[in-house]
């Protein structure tokens, strides 16, 4: 690919890029219809160049997404989480399957494409989560165990399908596999423990500049040595060196300074695979099996989980909101049939039918995430055969009589210091929080608290906000204090409200709402040390005992 393409490539990319954001679409869905008017208009001809670019985006990928799977926390994935992901990914395989099979697919092709729509994208998933500052919600806490589930069973089966290649799959193939895979992990993780700590600390951790080069050098050196000679894939090469480096200090240094790299060469990934919607492959042979599939992941997906999540205990505004998020289908997708394509287990249409689907699910899911919350209120009361009588988002055991009380909305490091705060005053106070450990302590400490999102109306119910003295919110979440507020002003006699905030703009907004005080860190942190010098000066020994006072705090509280 010479300069000319590459720079039509990027500017066209850039435009439809713009285009997405504009209509509050991923990224990823612009790069794609990129690729699409590329390869209509002609403009793109070495299709083979941009592959080989696009795998390298590929490869980085999975190597951030290694790198930030500690494999300490793989344990923490939370049982109900995989639970859900689990039976969500049996029901739309089978489903799937079925459809691809009476639409006509031969099975090999039915399997790919059944399995590419169990996979929901993380990517796209905690974009959209973050922009609604909903990640640290009970539902978004699920939703990142659920796919991280996934991710991990993506990962299993591209690992074997590299190690089985186009051969045979008799048992000596699989068992090949398998002594392959096994070697391959204990040397790694030989090599993660004695060698890459001892040799980052001396040589590479000092300077940034080398840090970099290094890191992406070991990324791309194990993912070729892992797809030639090992006989794996490059995606799979890019996975493990990740997972080596994920226990190195620097790990997140190391994410961060390699993410511009991953996301220049992603964008090729995905405009190559946009490329493929067209690539000899008529539009009109692939639109009604992608329009089908499609319906499966938009419907199947989102109630196999919302069915899940409730008979587990869980409320239906957790439960449908964790629901909508698994509503598209993932990059792992697009990977899986692209290793498909390569091994000759399915066609160029396959391919074209699944990029298909990403782009149409990925399109309405970001919509249907994003005005989650509306639609609750809309379905609100069909949704409650999907809830449970007793959910384990305990509202029991709370005092009805509470009045005139306290409520603390969020137990992290500033609730605790509250919750000493009002045991020594003795006052009547209530916590809300959605941790479970958080719920377990409170609890054995015979503190009452509710276990949920504060932004629920049923939880605010339950914890009688209309009848408080005073409401705390540590969250932190605009939207979630907004609709705090908005519950808080229907109250005939409403009590007085202290949030915290992010930002200033998110203050204002809150002030604008009729919160009486928000706290912002970044303010009060000036103040503080304003006050620390006006009291302590500059040059005093008192300041140095009050410090060590402050960290003598930090540790024992």
């Amino acid at each position: 690919m010479d300069f000319s393409q590459l720079s039509i490539l990027l500017v066209v990319a850039a435009v439809f890029a713009f285009a997405a954001k504009l209509l509050r679409q991923p990224l990823l869905v612009g790069y794609l219809f990129a690729g699409v008017a590329l390869s209509v208009s002609g403009l793109i001809t070495d299709h083979f160049a941009l592959e080989n670019l696009g795998k390298i985006g590929v490869a980085l990928l999975l190597f951030l997404l290694g790198l930030e799977m500690n494999i300490k926390e793989v344990a923490t994935i939370g049982k109900h989480a995989s639970i859900a992901g689990f039976f969500e990914m049996a029901l739309t395989a089978v489903v799937g399957l079925g459809l691809a099979l009476i639409l006509g697919f031969s099975l090999v092709p039915a399997l790919y494409i059944a399995t590419a729509l169990t996979f929901s994208s993380t990517i796209i998933m905690v974009k959209l989560l973050s922009d609604k500052k909903d990640l640290s919600s009970l539902y978004g806490k699920i939703s990142v165990g659920s796919l991280l589930f996934q991710d991990i069973v993506a990962i299993l089966i591209l690992i074997f399908l590299a190690g089985v290649g186009g051969g045979g799959s008799s048992l000596s193939d699989y068992f090949f596999v398998a002594v392959k895979l096994a070697i391959l992990l204990i040397s790694l993780y030989i090599f993660a423990r004695k060698a890459i700590p001892p040799f980052f600390e001396r040589f590479v951790a000092g300077s940034p500049e080398l840090l970099f080069i290094v890191s992406v050098a070991w990324a791309l050196g194990v993912a070729s040595f892992v797809a030639g000679p090992v006989g794996f894939s490059l995606e799979i090469g890019g996975f493990l060196a990740g997972l080596s480096l994920s226990t190195l200090p620097e790990h997140l240094q190391i994410a961060s300074r390699s993410r511009s790299l991953h996301d220049f060469f992603l964008i090729l990934f995905f405009v190559f695979l946009g490329t493929q919607l067209v690539l000899g492959v008529p539009i009109q042979s692939i639109l009604l099996p992608a329009i089908l599939f499609s319906a499966v992941v938009l419907l199947i997906n989102p109630i196999s989980v919302l069915v899940v999540l409730g008979i587990m205990g869980y409320k239906k505004r957790t439960s449908f909101l964790s629901a909508l998020t698994v509503s598209q289908t993932s990059e792992f997708s697009l990977i899986l049939l692209t290793v498909g394509l390569q091994l000759g287990h399915v066609r160029q249409s396959d391919v074209a039918t699944v990029v298909l689907v990403t782009a149409i699910t990925m399109t309405v899911s970001t919509y249907i995430i994003l005005g989650g919350d509306k639609l609750y209120k809309r379905l609100q009361r069909s949704l409650s055969i999907f809830e449970r009588r007793k959910t384990t988002e305990h509202i029991d055991n709370i005092p009805t009589s509470l009045k005139n009380h306290v409520v603390i909305a969020g137990c992290h490091r500033t609730g605790r210091t509250l919750i000493r705060y009002f045991k020594a005053k003795k006052y009547d106070f209530l916590v809300v929080d959605f941790n479970p450990s958080v719920y377990n302590e409170l609890t054995a400490e015979n503190i009452n608290v509710i276990f949920g999102d504060i932004s629920d109306p049923e939880i605010l119910e339950a914890a009688g906000i209309v009848s408080a003295r005073l409401i705390i919110s540590t969250v932190g979440n605009l939207q979630d204090n907004l609709t705090l507020l908005e519950y808080v002003v229907e109250a005939e006699e409403k009590p007085l409200t202290i949030f915290t905030s992010s930002s200033r703009t998110h203050a204002l907004k809150l002030y604008e709402k009729g919160a009486d005080y928000v706290v912002v860190p970044e303010v009060v942190a000036g103040d503080h040390i304003r006050n620390l010098l006006r009291i302590y000066g500059t040059r005093s020994e008192r300041l140095k005992k009050a410090g060590q006072s402050h960290f003598n705090r930090l540790i024992f509280t």
